[in-house]
């Protein structure tokens, strides 16, 4: 059905898009960097674009960083991201600094053909030009990697770029949704390089039927890449409640010692954080922190089919000692000693969804850039469909104060198809 809405939007704004297309196209006078001066130092850049998640988005499983031909699955198909190394053929080698300038804030590319919007240039177009040629700078020194990505896979008739141009006139500069203004110097900044470069809406807001983000739902969750975004207005309601300190550690390392360990398309985030500028990082963390809502009810278990199963309860039990117990039982060397979370205290468990902790069972967390050893090994090898529900729901009635999961292995299995990264 969004498919097409979409189509149907798209082709009757098709004229206008193709008159707008025409009118933007044509690549900047301005030279390439390789006609500039050197920058003295192309650190800013390099920060930037940790917050930017630039390498995460633009490299390959097991390729070279920034040479793109990563894969995004959209509901509207599959999209390959580009090459942002400085090689002249197939990356940004030619491009000057305004080419940059209109690709990350206009969405149109040096030669003039569209962009689509899974690369968040309506974000980025809040940004500062400072900033914008900082990171300009920094891609430009970085090694020239001769890579095209392979052809996009979209449904009839996305692949006619022009199309974006009509989708731009919609949701580009639509006006922004009005948000408590920081008082602080650290909130203002968080604010910009969260609503900016860091794009964080772009996946903890849900979409609408033409892949916008829904307007009076900022920062609310949505499910992205197999993986539940929570809602980051609801920080206050965990068993512990977030702080400043808590966010920032997590968002550094992956780990927050009273809530949990980062997986899915956030592991990759927290990866590119590190090398980013702390002060940045809790400048996020500060503002975050000022979007909490007044904190919503626990959920309570008042009908019969709201009641855990007892016999699946049985069966996780026994599955939970078998292969869960030796890290997460309330005694394991791991949780009593090795400074890592209950699962009482993660956001997994407490969700209101079992999604991100089937997931959890189903693909682990890999151990990749990982200093403090975030690792958990996957089952979806080992144990059924029916095995995982069964555990699950354990974890749940054991560890959690919520009202306990209808999952079951139908529920697994639709999890187990979706593509995900762990």
């Amino acid at each position: 059905m969004r498919e097409m809405a979409l189509a149907t939007a798209a082709m009757a704004c098709a004229t206008v898009a193709a008159q707008q297309a025409c009118a933007a196209a044509g690549a900047s006078s301005d030279p390439p960097l390789a006609a500039w001066p050197v920058a003295e130092s192309v650190q800013p850049g390099a920060s930037l674009a940790a917050v930017g998640n630039c390498a995460v988005c633009h490299t390959a499983p097991g390729g070279v960083p920034f040479a793109g031909g990563r894969a995004f699955d959209t509901p509207f198909g599959t999209l390959y991201s580009t090459n942002i190394s400085p090689d002249p053929k197939t990356g940004i080698g030619q491009w000057s600094p305004s080419d940059f300038s209109r690709a990350m804030r206009s969405g149109i590319s040096r030669d003039g053909h569209r962009l689509y919007p899974a690369f968040p240039y309506p974000h980025f177009q809040g940004m500062t030009d400072i900033d914008l040629e900082s990171v300009y700078r920094f891609l430009m020194t970085r090694d020239p990697v001769q890579a095209a990505p392979p052809k996009n896979h979209l449904t009839f008739p996305l692949q006619f770029r022009p199309l974006m141009a009509a989708w731009n006139m919609l949701f580009l500069h639509r006006p922004a949704e009005p948000q408590r203004v920081p008082d602080r110097a650290d909130e203002k900044r968080g604010k910009y390089l969260v609503d900016t470069l860091g794009h964080c809406a772009a996946c903890h807001t849900p979409l609408n039927a033409l892949g916008a983000e829904k307007i009076g739902h900022a920062f609310q969750g949505a499910v992205v890449e197999g993986w539940e975004a929570p809602a980051l207005t609801a920080l206050l309601e965990r068993p512990k409640p977030w702080t400043v300190d808590q966010m920032s550690a997590y968002l550094r390392t992956g780990l927050a010692s009273e809530h949990g360990m980062a997986a899915g398309p956030m592991r990759d985030v927290t990866s590119a954080l590190a090398y980013a500028d702390p002060a940045d990082v809790r400048a996020m963390a500060s503002y975050l922190m000022t979007l909490q809502t007044t904190a919503a009810p626990a959920q309570a278990a008042t009908s019969t089919a709201d009641r855990a199963d007892t016999a699946q309860l049985r069966r996780g039990s026994t599955l939970f000692a078998a292969a869960c117990a030796s890290c997460h039982d309330d005694a394991a060397p791991m949780s009593a000693y090795g400074g890592r979370p209950s699962l009482s205290l993660g956001t997994a468990v407490n969700a209101r969804s079992a999604r991100n902790a089937v997931r959890f069972v189903l693909h682990g967390i890999r151990d990749k850039d990982s200093a403090g050893a975030l690792y958990m090994p996957a089952y979806s090898a080992t144990l059924t469909n029916a095995q995982i529900a069964d555990v699950t729901a354990f974890m749940r009635a054991r560890f959690s104060t919520q009202a306990p999961w209808r999952v079951d292995a139908s529920y697994v299995a639709k999890l187990r198809k979706e593509k995900s990264e762990p």
